[in-house]
């Protein structure tokens, strides 16, 4: 099956700075190489990272486009040498380490998924950037058991409202923290078990009155900084915590006598430098774990706003301000 077009419309960031440096430019569409599926892009995800590239300090990895947007939905309208895993027509979800912000967009093969059954093109959309960061942060290097209780710091960002539904889809108590009791509310609603509006309360000590002053076996964050101290403070007996990003910034004082009495693991990651091959361990992960409960309608991506494409200076405009609950999503 071939596209008609030859150029198609992306977004790129024309200089370093605020919303207003994004322009849609005319670009070729891109051809699939070996092992990748082109796809015709109906909904693009709009994510933390994607503010950071535009403001210059985020830059794709080697070999990545430079058009923005690391998530996209559509359909499958061209397969690369050796790409069978989804066919030409396909509807799928993919994770892409750029690119995403346009009308075609190129994904390796093994990091799309097909479109959960029952969610919108715009729901599918938000699903790749915040459920593999979740699963293979909170799941997999925190190791999350049912029964445990996890710390969600940012409980209302796209990472936090789909932390929050896993964690009490697989069994574990949830302590998530949010800027305000509206926010706080929210949390509560998509099941977090505590909330804590974090200008107003103490996170630690709530964290440790909810569990019997064990603390939490999990602690994800984004904030850094301050929070360092506060979440090894927060943090049970062999307890977990997983750096995501860091907000409040990257360096932080420590005492490391609470990580040696607690036996604390400190870890982190990020995901769009990794492999295709290592994406694609997380995707399967997802598909046989995760993928069923979205069929089930158990979890779905919580949209806080949706833009057309013409528009993603407004969607950036929204993700900055902070006032978002869940996904910004872009419509091509």
């Amino acid at each position: 099956m071939t596209h008609p077009q030859q150029t198609m419309r992306a977004v790129v960031a024309a200089r370093p700075g605020g919303p207003d440096v994004l322009v849609i430019e005319a670009r070729p569409v891109p051809v699939p190489q070996a092992g990748e599926i082109l796809i015709k892009v109906e909904a693009a995800g709009v994510n933390r990272p994607d503010v950071l590239q535009r403001m210059g300090f985020y830059a794709p990895p080697p070999g990545a486009s430079d058009i923005l947007g690391l998530e996209v939905a559509g359909v499958v309208v061209a397969c690369g040498e050796g790409a069978s895993r989804h066919a030409v027509g396909a509807r799928v979800t993919a994770l892409v380490p750029g690119g995403g912000y346009a009308e075609y967009c190129l994904a390796h093969e093994s990091n799309a998924l097909p479109a959960p059954g029952r969610l919108t093109v715009v729901e599918a959309a938000a699903i790749p950037e915040t459920y593999f960061t979740v699963w293979t942060n909170v799941f997999d290097r925190g190791a999350l058991k049912p029964g445990e209780t996890l710390l969600v710091h940012g409980g209302t960002s796209g990472i936090g409202t789909t932390a929050i539904q896993l964690a009490k889809a697989f069994g574990a108590t949830v302590v998530a923290t949010a800027g305000s009791d509206e926010k706080v509310a929210a949390c509560v609603r998509l099941g977090a078990d505590v909330g804590v509006n974090y200008r107003a309360e103490d996170f630690v000590a709530r964290t440790l009155a909810a569990t019997d002053g064990r603390g939490a076996d999990v602690i994800l964050d984004m904030v850094g900084g301050d929070y360092a101290a506060r979440n090894h403070a927060a943090a049970a007996t062999d307890g977990r915590i997983v750096q995501i990003a860091f907000l409040r910034g990257p360096e932080a004082k420590i005492d490391l006598r609470p990580l040696m009495h607690k036996r604390l693991i400190h870890t982190g990651s990020t995901l769009r430098p990794r492999s295709p091959a290592e994406k694609a361990v997380i995707a399967e992960a997802l598909r046989s774990r995760v993928w069923p409960l979205l069929e089930a309608g158990r979890c779905r991506p919580v949209i806080d706003s949706v833009f057309p494409l013409g528009e993603v200076g407004k969607a950036h405009a929204r993700i900055e301000s902070g006032a978002h609950v869940g996904k910004i999503v872009l419509t091509v």
